[in-house]
């Protein structure tokens, strides 16, 4: 195995390989908002779930648990997927056109973080605000005005 290891960093020494980086593990170039606005869709109806559920019913134990597990789960596929979007995708002048981009990502996390250790739907309304924000920025730097649809 020795001797397997020796040769590959010395084949790297005379021929580095490229370096890339993509949001999933092949240079596709595909990007889009949608897919946290999806998750958080579902981090505000589970939430709204939460609030409306009756716990003197039979099984709403079971029901509120299973309901905070789809939240948090969702609340954390939010954040993946800003943070996919605001690593991989914008670049520098993206951010000449959108000088609080930075803070909007880093808003919108913290928001979808809120939203996680929560039972707070206007929290969750704000996280739907900042998430149109934000598409509304990703957008624009491909010069078209895609409206933001949600499913409610």
């Amino acid at each position: 195995m020795k001797i397997v290891d020796f040769a590959l960093r010395k084949l790297n020494q005379v021929s580095p390989a490229d370096t890339v980086s993509a949001h999933c593990d092949g240079p596709c170039g595909v990007y889009d908002p949608a897919s946290a606005r999806i998750a958080a869709e579902a981090v505000l109806s589970m939430t709204k779930k939460l609030v409306d559920l009756d716990m003197s019913t039979d099984g709403a134990h079971n029901t509120y648990i299973r309901y905070v597990a789809i939240k948090e789960e969702q609340a954390t596929i939010t954040k993946n997927e800003l943070m996919i979007l605001w690593h991989d995708y914008f670049k520098p002048e993206h951010l000449e056109a959108h000088p609080d981009l930075h803070n909007m990502f880093w808003m919108a996390a913290k928001q979808a973080s809120k939203c996680k250790t929560s039972v707070d739907v206007a929290a969750c309304e704000e996280l739907m605000t900042q998430i149109e924000a934000i598409h509304n920025m990703f957008w624009s730097t491909k010069g078209k005005d895609v409206p933001f649809a949600t499913a409610s």
